[in-house]
């Protein structure tokens, strides 16, 4: 990743390019430096800003607790906290998702007005709506939404086949009719 490596045994000093990582430490470059294959030594920034955070020890080891394959997008995710950690001292990344969910929200209720908008003015064209109903639609007090489907019928009753000459699994034959309940003398909390 813009270091180049010399052909040598490991353990041996790189002495061509140290990563952005040692030149920031003023330390010698090893061929195994944990940091050299995720900070170039052309972008010095990136290690910088993560050092001011989470300190190079740190760093190192929440690298090496990460699989290789993943390594290199857990340096990516360092850099950026640290980048808005440093912009953002006390939120951080929370800052920026609040802002970001402020903004989607925001954006939910712009397509809500013109989603309105372009229904009243469907509806207008059809002569479908009344004039006065056209103006509590625009001053967006009442939204039009599809009409709601028919409620389904309840399913048939299921056939009761009991053997049990006990009464008290025999089903009732009469029927309910619950039409006539009215609720004139029923007393809500008190």
């Amino acid at each position: 990743m813009g270091r180049r490596h010399i052909l040598s045994p490991p353990g041996t000093l790189n002495t061509i390019t140290p990563c952005a990582a040692c030149k920031l430490l003023r330390r010698r470059c090893a061929q195994e430096c944990p940091f050299s294959p995720y900070f170039s030594p052309h972008e010095p920034q990136k290690f910088a800003s993560v050092h001011k955070v989470f300190g190079a020890s740190n760093v190192s080891k929440m690298l090496m607790e990460v699989p290789e394959s993943q390594r290199a997008d857990a340096a990516n995710s360092l850099v950026y906290e640290a980048n808005v950690r440093l912009r953002d001292p006390v939120y951080g990344c929370m800052g920026a998702i609040s802002a970001l969910q402020h903004q989607v929200q925001s954006l939910q209720a712009e397509v809500h007005a013109v989603r309105a908008e372009i229904l009243k003015y469907k509806y207008r064209e059809a002569n479908f709506i009344p004039s006065s109903l056209v103006a509590l639609l625009s001053s967006g007090t009442v939204s039009v939404a599809p009409p709601t489907p028919p409620p389904q019928p309840p399913p048939p009753p299921l056939p009761t086949t009991s053997t049990s000459t006990s009464s008290m699994y025999t089903q009732l034959t009469t029927a309910a009719d619950y039409t006539t309940i009215s609720n004139e003398n029923v007393s809500y909390f008190g």
